[in-house]
Order: structure tokens, then sequence, then C-alpha cells
């Protein structure tokens, strides 16, 4: 039977710097997908990334799978082994299914709470899908885990109030520019996270909003919806003299804004203060602006003291929205552990089916030969009946005990799961 495993990168012990290393772009994904099924111990697997984490979900038939995958994290992103091992959280069996629907249900989110990750992993566990790249353990674990996701977000009030990255930065303009719908915002590229921030920022006043990007097909509804102008990256030395506050979030593979034409917009500026708020990996902005003076550069780690000051509230919810993860597990457990029996059970069928045939054929030779009808059809049954009978056996006597993985559930929980699952 393959066993579950996680292999993951994120923001809990990896920096940017290195995050951004180990991030897939949306074109290495499927060869990244390719490349690891190729590999003989992994059967299935599920590859996500975003600014805060990058996971390798698999079923795989291995004892050191979790050197095989961080190996193939290293290779596949050209960094050294043994200086990613300090950054890698490795999850099997029980952990990795508590641990993605904790990501699921944005629970191990840098901003916690926050609703973009499920539609992230949603659009990966497709990925994979569309690829052909899952078996049926790794499609029931992501099922699972949106509809304990979906769970969570119903019985707890964990995302009710509209902490995101997007909301955090758009929190963070405001401790910068006290009158915030005075300044001129420039907002790059056309993803989620950009449009969030357009949001947030035309809640609170903001009316003088740039959106940038690669081509102007791609942002000028965006644009039209909040009554902005919409420019392309290529007009973006001409036009970031113009923007007090800049948030940028694309898909870039490296800086789209350097410390150079930084120093030349602040000279335009007459150097009046600048922010810079990268919310992309790889990041967008290079680090180096952070040296220049009137420019404040913050990326998404930065993001986490505005996160914390709404942190009191969500954290009493997570306990709570943890105690339904491990309850709903129960089910995904049982019927994880159940598969051994429904192979025993295939097995037995298929034996069955060709003793039948095998039998039947005897049967219709010796018909043909003159046999008597009576004692062909009596030896039939018998010869049937024996080896049946002899299989059964057999498989009672190697069978072994299927027993329930439950260490790390509490007997709280198990005592409230009829409850909580209702």
């Amino acid at each position: 039977m393959s066993n579950i495993a996680i292999l993951s990168v994120n923001h809990q012990l990896a920096p940017v710097a290195i995050r951004e290393k180990v991030a897939f772009s949306q074109s290495e994904l499927a060869p990244a997908i390719s490349s690891l099924l190729s590999t003989q111990e992994i059967k299935a697997c599920v590859v996500l990334s975003t600014c805060n984490r990058s996971e390798i979900y698999v079923t795989y038939d291995a004892e050191n799978i979790r050197e095989v995958l961080t190996k193939f994290l290293a290779s596949i992103h050209g960094i050294e082994y043994s200086s990613l091992l300090q950054y890698v959280s490795y999850f099997e069996g029980n952990q990795a299914i508590e641990h993605i629907c904790n990501v699921a249900a944005g629970l191990d989110s840098l901003v916690l709470g926050e609703p973009q990750i499920f539609g992230q992993l949603k659009e990966a566990y497709q990925f994979s899908k569309d690829l052909g790249a899952l078996d049926k353990i790794l499609e029931k674990l992501f099922q699972h885990a949106f509809k304990t996701a979906k769970k969570v977000r119903t019985d707890t009030s964990i995302g009710s109030s509209p902490v995101s990255v997007a909301y955090c930065a758009v929190k963070l303009s405001e401790k910068i520019f006290t009158n915030l719908a005075s300044q001129t915002v420039l907002l790059i590229g056309t993803g989620e996270m950009i449009e969030l921030s357009a949001q947030h920022l035309s809640k609170r006043g903001v009316t003088d909003i740039i959106f940038a990007n690669r081509t102007l097909e791609n942002t000028q509804s965006l644009a039209m919806k909040y009554e902005a102008e919409a420019i392309t990256l290529k007009s973006l030395s001409e036009n970031l003299h113009r923007a007090d506050i800049v948030i940028s979030s694309t898909a870039a593979p490296i800086p789209i804004i350097g410390k150079g034409l930084i120093e030349t917009v602040l000279i335009h500026r007459k150097h009046q203060p600048m922010l810079l708020i990268d919310l992309a990996i790889p990041r967008d902005i290079e680090p180096e602006a952070n040296q220049l003076e009137d420019v404040f550069l913050y990326t998404v780690d930065d993001l986490q003291q505005v996160a914390d000051g709404h942190l009191e509230d969500r954290i009493k919810e997570k306990v709570i929205a943890q105690e339904i993860i491990r309850a709903q597990n129960l089910n995904f457990i049982v019927w994880l552990n159940n598969i051994p029996n429904e192979e025993v059970i295939k097995n037995y069928r298929r034996q069955a089916n060709l003793l039948k045939d095998e039998l039947l054929q005897i049967a219709i030779r010796k018909l043909e030969s003159g046999s008597s009808p009576d004692l062909v059809v009596e030896e039939l049954a018998d010869k049937l009946t024996n080896k049946l009978l002899h299989k059964t056996f057999q498989n009672i006597k190697n069978s072994k005990n299927i027993k329930l993985d439950s260490t790390n559930i509490s007997s709280e929980t198990k005592k409230k799961y009829t409850d909580i699952s209702n």
C-alpha cells in the first residue's frame, strides 16, 4: 500500500531569500511533476508553490522518501542539499493528513486564517489531476482536506474578519501614510493579491490607482472596475515616480524593479518617501533598494507584525478548528486503513474467477469426451468448493490485523467526534 508524505519549505522556518529559491513558476510545474513521477518510489504527487510555501505532496512506497524529496527539491532548483535541510519540514502518515488540512483551512498561514491558500491548494490539486498525476489515495486526501477546511470555515469564525496578506499590506500603508486616500498607489500584477489590495485601498478612499502588467489586455478590465489607469511593465520606468506606494505581486522569475531604477525615481520625486511592498516569491524588487534613504521596502515576512495585531481572537478559534480537523481525520484514517482489505477482496475475486474458468474448461473437455454429465458436475462442484475454501482458510491465516493509527488524536477529541462530525 502507498503511504502519504509531505515535504514543505514554508515561512515558519525559511526566510524569503530561501523560499524564492525553491519556488516553482507555472511553467516549471509540469516538468517537476513529470520528474517526480519518474522516480520509482513515488506513485502520485501534487506540487504547491505560493509566496509563503513550496510543498510536495506524494504517495510513495519507499523507506527514505524524505531524503528522496529533499534531494529532488535541491536538485531541481540547483541548491546544495545540505544547505536546504535546516529549512525543510517533513510530514508523513497522520501528521501529513493533519498538515494538509491545516494548510487548506489557513491555520498554517503567515496570516492565520487567510482564505487565499484554499484556492491555491485547489489549483495545485486540479493541475496534477489534469496531468494524470493523482492516484486513489491522493485524490481522496485532497477531497478530504477541502471538505474539512469548509467545515472549519462554517463552524468557526477563523475567517470572519478580512485579514489577508493584501489586507496587511494596506494596513501597513496606513501606518506609513496617515492620509492614505491622498496617495497615488501603483499595483503591479493581476493576481488575487493585487485585486484584494485594490479592494482594501478602495474601501479606504484611495482613488488614484495605477495598475501595471505585461499586457494591457490583462489589466484593463481590473482598472476599469476601479476607475483606475492601466499601464504596461515596459512603461514602468516612465511612471514609477508618480507612485507614493507600490504593491507588487507578479510571477516574474527575476526582479522587475532594481535599485538603480529606484535611485533615478527618487531624484525625479525630489526624494519624497516611497513605500514598496513586495508580495512576490521570487521577489519583484531588488532587496538592495532598502539601502536607499526615503525608501521603505517590505516583504511578505515583514507583514507578520501587522497580522499579529489581529491574532488573539483567531488563536482561540484555531484551537477549535484543530479539534474539528482531528475529528474529521478519523473518517479518512478509517478509509485509508481499510484499503488493504479492499485489495484482499479484489485479489480473492480475481483468483476465484480464474479458478472457476480453469475448472470449467476441464469439465467441458470431459463432457466432450463422453464422461457422465452427473459425475462431471459433481466433480466440478467438489473441486470448486475445496479450492475456494482452501484459499479462504489461507487468507485468514495470512491476514494481518489493521489497526487505526490514532496515537496523535486526544481522547477528548475521540469522545467529541460524534458530536462534531454531526
